[in-house]
C-alpha cells in the first residue's frame, strides 16, 4: 500500500510501472501547452471546433454514451473501518480496493501518454488551500483541469519541497461500465478512478478531492468542506455581505450564485465568489470565513439562457469546452432552453431526430474559467476568503416549506440543513412529490458517517465566537393548481434582502415552530410585484399537520445513522415536534 508521505517522483514511477504508458508528460497549464494539446485533440477528433465567429475558442467534446454522469453506485469510501464511512457511503476495505485497482490499472495506459497534473485547490497563497496531483491518460481531463484548478510550476515547486498533497490516479481504461470504479482512501489522501471520462468521475480535484477527501480532512482539522455556493450581496450603500448556500440538484443553486438584481432594486449588485464548493474555516476574528477552492465552472447547460441566467449565458460565449450538447448547422452549440437556433446534430453526433430524445444530453456541461463570469468577485482570490453573514439551505417543496424562514439557534440550523429535501418532478422520475432527503446537499459527497458530520457541524459553536445565522428558502412553493407562487430568478433578491435585514437586527419576525417568519407583508419587500394576497398568505403559511408528518419522516431517516446522531440534533428535533404538536 502506498505510503501517505510517498514522494511525488516515486509515486509516479510506481503508477507508470503498473499502467505502462508510452510516455510521461508533466503539465504546467500554460497557453503554449494548451495550444499543443488542443491541436492533438482536434486531430484525434476528441474535440470539435465550434463557430469561431459566434463562439470563439469554444469546443465540443462528446463522451461515450454510457459515460455521461457520476456513478455513485460504484463510488466507494475506503476507510479502515466500515462504520466510519457510514450508511451514506458505499464502503470497500482498503486492502480489497487496492487489489482491485492493481488488476484494473495493469497495462491500462499502453499506447497512451501519462499526464502529470500538479494543481492547487483554492487561492495559490491561501493558508487554507490544498495541493494535489492527478495522473491521467485523458487529454480531456487535462484540458478541463486547466480551467477548473490552478496549475503550474509554483504548485509543483511547493510539492517538491515536501508540502503534503492529495494523490489522484485516473485512467479511461476501456470505458466499460463493468470496470468503472471511483475509490477514495481518506486515510491515505488518495483517489483512484478508472473507466470513466465524465467530469464528476475524472476531474479528481472537484467532488473527489474538494468534497469527499476534503470533508474527511476538515473534520480532523476543525473546518468544513461543503457543497455550497458563495455569493456577495452589495446594497446601494456599498456594503457587501457574503452568504453560503446549499441546494440539492435542480433547486436553483447556479442561478442564485449568478443572480442579476431586478430593475426594482436599483443600486444592488451581486458578486459570485463560487458556484459549487465552499471551504469554511474559523478565522482569527472568530467568524466563519469561506474560500472557493475552484478556479472555474463545470456547470449543467440545459435551461441556461439570457433570461434564466444571463451571467452564465454571457460567460460561455467564448473560451469554453462544451460536453454532450447538440450543434446547429452553422456549428453553434445548442441545448434545450435556448429560444433560438435549431439542432442539426444531437449530443451523440447523430442527425437530430426528436424520436431519439433530447438534442442535448440532460446532463450536458460547460467548463470555463470563473473570471469569465461578468459578476465574478475579485475577492475570490483573497487568501483568507470572505466572512459569512448567513448560511442558506434551499429545497424544492411544493406544499410544505414557506418561501423563507430563519432557524432559532445554531443547533436548530443544523437540523434545518439535515432536513433538507427536494421533491421529484414528473420529468425526473415519472412520479411527482417523492421526497428525497439530501442533508446539506451532501448526500453523494460527504466522505464519512453523516452522524459524525452533523456532530462536527454542531461542534463549530464551541470553536467560533460569531456564527452566521441559518435560513431555509424554497423558491418552488405551489398553489392547489400546481402553479408556482413565487416568480423566482432575480426576484429572489427580495428574500435575500429580508435575510440581511434579519442578520442586522433591523426587523422583527414572527415565531413559528419551524423557525422565524416575516412578521407582516410590510416587513417583506414586495414593491413592484403583482402577487395575489392569497398567494402571499400561502407563501408564508405553515401547515402544522404536514410538518408533523415531515418531521416524523425525518426522525425515521435519522435512525439509520444511530448511534452516531448527536444528542443536540435529536433534542432540536424533539423541540420542534413538541411545538408543532402543542399548536396544531
Amino acid at each position: 500500500m502506498p505510503d501517505r508521505t510517498q514522494t511525488l517522483s516515486a509515486w509516479i514511477d510506481e503508477v507508470a510501472r503498473l499502467a505502462q504508458p508510452d510516455r510521461i508528460q508533466w503539465c504546467d497549464g500554460s497557453e503554449g501547452e494548451w495550444n499543443v494539446l488542443r491541436t492533438d485533440m482536434l486531430e484525434r477528433g476528441e474535440i470539435l471546433p465550434l463557430n469561431p465567429k459566434t463562439y470563439p475558442n469554444c469546443y465540443l467534446h462528446r463522451s461515450d454514451p454510457t459515460d455521461v454522469a457520476r456513478v455513485e453506485q460504484v463510488t466507494y469510501i475506503c476507510s479502515r473501518l466500515k462504520d466510519d464511512a457510514g450508511p451514506n457511503n458505499n464502503w470497500m476495505s482498503p486492502e480489497e480496493a487496492h487489489d482491485l485497482y492493481k488488476r484494473l490499472f495493469a497495462g491500462c495506459m499502453r499506447n497512451r501518454t501519462l499526464y502529470v497534473i500538479p494543481y492547487c485547490m483554492g487561492p495559490i497563497d491561501s493558508p487554507w488551500s490544498q495541493l494535489g496531483v492527478e495522473i491521467t491518460d485523458s487529454r480531456y481531463v487535462v484540458a478541463n483541469m486547466r480551467l477548473m484548478t490552478r496549475m503550474g510550476h509554483a504548485v509543483l515547486k511547493r510539492i517538491q519541497s515536501g508540502e503534503p498533497f492529495v494523490r489522484g490516479q485516473h485512467s479511461l481504461g476501456d470505458l466499460s461500465p463493468d470496470r468503472r470504479y471511483i475509490l477514495h482512501y481518506p486515510d491515505e489522501n488518495l483517489i483512484q478512478s478508472i473507466g470513466s471520462g465524465y467530469g464528476g468521475n475524472a476531474l479528481l480535484g472537484k467532488k473527489c478531492h474538494a468534497l469527499r477527501i476534503a470533508s474527511w480532512n476538515a473534520r480532523q482539522e476543525g473546518w468544513l468542506a461543503e457543497h455550497m455556493l458563495i455569493v456577495g450581496i452589495e446594497n446601494p450603500e456599498g456594503q457587501v455581505f457574503y452568504l453560503a448556500a446549499a441546494f440539492p440538484s435542480a433547486c436553483g443553486k447556479t442561478n442564485l450564485s449568478m443572480l442579476v438584481p431586478p430593475q426594482s432594486f436599483p443600486g444592488w449588485k451581486v458578486w459570485t465568489v463560487g458556484d459549487d464548493i465552499a471551504w469554511i474555516h474559523v478565522g482569527p476574528d472568530g467568524r466563519l470565513w469561506a474560500i472557493n477552492p475552484e478556479a472555474g465552472y463545470f456547470g449543467v447547460v440545459p435551461g441556461t439562457n439570457a433570461t434564466t441566467n444571463p451571467n452564465a449565458f454571457r460567460m460561455i460565449q467564448r473560451d469554453t469546452i462544451f460536453t454532450n450538447v447538440a450543434i446547429t448547422a452553422d456549428r453553434e452549440p445548442w441545448w434545450e432552453g435556448l429560444p433560438t437556433g435549431v439542432p442539426a446534430t444531437d449530443w451523440r453526433g447523430r442527425p437530430y431526430d426528436p424520436a431519439n430524445g433530447p438534442a442535448a444530453h440532460p446532463n450536458s456541461r460547460f467548463t470555463t474559467l470563473a473570471e469569465r463570469n461578468p459578476a465574478w468577485s475579485k475577492h475570490t482570490l483573497d487568501p483568507m476568503g470572505v466572512p459569512l453573514t448567513a448560511i442558506l439551505f434551499g429545497g424544492r417543496r411544493a406544499r410544505l416549506a414557506p418561501l423563507v424562514y430563519e432557524a432559532k439557534s445554531w443547533a436548530h440550523g443544523v437540523l434545518t440543513g439535515c432536513a433538507l429535501a427536494s421533491e421529484t418532478t414528473a420529468a425526473a422520475s415519472g412520479r411527482t412529490g417523492i421526497v428525497r432527503r439530501d442533508p446539506m446537499a451532501m448526500l453523494p459527497f460527504c466522505g464519512y458517517h453523516f452522524g459524525d458530520y452533523w456532530a462536527h457541524w454542531i461542534n463549530l459553536q464551541n470553536q467560533a465566537r460569531e456564527l452566521p445565522r441559518i435560513f431555509h428558502v424554497n423558491w418552488f412553493r405551489q398553489n392547489q393548481d400546481g402553479k408556482y407562487l413565487w416568480p423566482g430568478y432575480g426576484e429572489n433578491l427580495r428574500v435575500i434582502q429580508w435575510i440581511l435585514e434579519r442578520c442586522a437586527g433591523r426587523i422583527p419576525a414572527q415565531e413559528s415552530p419551524i423557525g422565524y417568519l416575516p412578521k407582516t407583508a410590510s416587513d417583506f419587500n414586495l414593491s413592484g410585484l403583482t402577487l395575489d394576497p392569497e398567494a402571499i398568505r400561502e407563501l408564508f403559511s405553515v401547515d402544522h399537520e404536514a410538518w408533523i408528518d415531515d418531521f416524523d419522516d425525518l426522525e425515521q431517516f435519522l435512525i439509520a445513522y444511530e448511534p452516531r446522531v448527536p444528542i443536540e440534533l435529536k433534542e432540536a428535533l424533539q423541540r420542534v415536534q413538541l411545538e408543532l404538536s402543542s399548536t396544531s
